[in-house]
């Protein structure tokens, strides 16, 4: 049965009760000076209790407070992974032969800045593949493939109209509740000589990595693979190779071969067309786009985009009466094999009001 802490009345009652039965003389009331010294004690001591129930939290993991949580982790060897700079790559153009350094920067429209990492020169084309990041670590470095970029100082013969060709894998520094998942995982699922768990939890020890997903045999026996991604997209090639060097360094060396991998995205359109009641199409339409986003943020690598259920999704809205969903047309299965792991992400979502 669990203690039942006294709350700061009952322990003031309980010591002008104890009073009152040694002097049934005294005065006990609210005016009283027993009164005034009561509280002053009951005050005191509620505090020494209250000190012990914040005690015993700090004892378990799940109940601690930031400060004691890292402590406990750090007794299994674990800790804040910090923040990772977005990574990828620009395409840049100009005049045939002329060179650019590493540190040239440019900036997108919204003002987020970024740094080419590897120096080279302009290509035959008139196009140069250049590596580049994120100047500030976090998800926020994150952009869409094909966003234009404006180098800030530009070197001669290279044009400032710079395009982001991919930039990935940003994410923020680990949140306490991430780093007491996997504190709760290492304790409910402790070093097992290499089983598909500890290849799960190896690759989330790599900063950038913030969920992983273990295939074995997918390659043949022998075979162990690990699907990454980073801040529910796509690791950047950084984040991949730092995450293969880990599983490398822990995994048995009996292991015949072991490969970290980013999921192959496979787009699922969805075209709906909607009967509504007390709405409208334009009020409907971005709770749609939500609703189907957080379902589809909550897939894995490999796990089928169920039409049923992305159509229970749109009915379950409040002010959609029925709906006729026309894209996807059946269930969406990604491949899994030894060449790919697809990854079903919601692609254009199309709603119109049904006649």
């Amino acid at each position: 049965m669990a203690y039942l802490v006294p709350t700061f009345a009952e322990i003031r009652d309980d010591i002008l009760r104890d009073i009152a039965n040694f002097f049934p003389e005294a005065d006990v009331g609210p005016d009283s000076d027993y009164f005034a010294r009561a509280s002053s004690v009951a005050s005191a001591v509620e505090g020494l209790y209250q000190h012990q129930s914040w005690t015993v939290r700090q004892i378990f993991p799940d109940t601690a407070d930031s400060e004691f949580l890292r402590m406990h982790a750090r007794v299994r060897g674990l800790g804040i992974k910090p923040a990772v700079m977005a990574a990828g790559q620009f395409r840049l153009t100009g005049t045939v032969g002329a060179p650019f350094a590493v540190g040239l920067s440019g900036k997108v429209a919204d003002g987020r800045e970024y740094q080419i990492t590897t120096a080279g020169q302009i290509g035959a084309d008139g196009t140069a593949i250049a590596d580049g990041a994120a100047t500030v670590a976090g998800i926020l470095g994150n952009v869409a493939d094909g966003t234009p970029l404006t180098l800030t100082s530009a070197p001669p013969g290279v044009a400032s109209a710079a395009t982001i060709v991919t930039m990935k894998g940003g994410v923020d520094e680990e949140t306490d509740a991430q780093l007491l998942e996997r504190l709760l995982d290492l304790i409910r699922r402790p070093p097992a000589g290499g089983n598909r768990y500890d290849y799960r939890r190896w690759a989330l020890e790599v900063a950038g990595v913030t969920a992983a997903y273990v295939y074995p045999l997918r390659r043949g026996l022998g075979t162990v693979d690990t699907v990454i991604t980073s801040a529910g997209g796509m690791p950047s090639q950084q984040t991949i190779d730092a995450a293969q060097a880990h599983i490398d360094d822990q995994r048995p060396v009996t292991a015949k071969g072991s490969l970290v991998i980013a999921p192959t995205e496979k787009l699922v359109p969805v075209t709906v067309a909607v009967d509504l009641s007390g709405t409208t199409l334009a009020a409907i339409k971005p709770k749609i786009d939500e609703a189907l986003a957080a379902h589809f943020a909550a897939l894995a690598p490999g796990e089928t985009a169920v039409k049923s259920v992305l159509e229970g999704i749109i009915t379950n809205l409040q002010g959609v009466v029925d709906r006729s969903m026309s894209l996807p047309a059946t269930n969406v299965v990604p491949v899994v094999d030894d060449t790919k792991v697809e990854w079903c992400r919601l692609g254009a979502v199309t709603v119109t009001e049904m006649p």
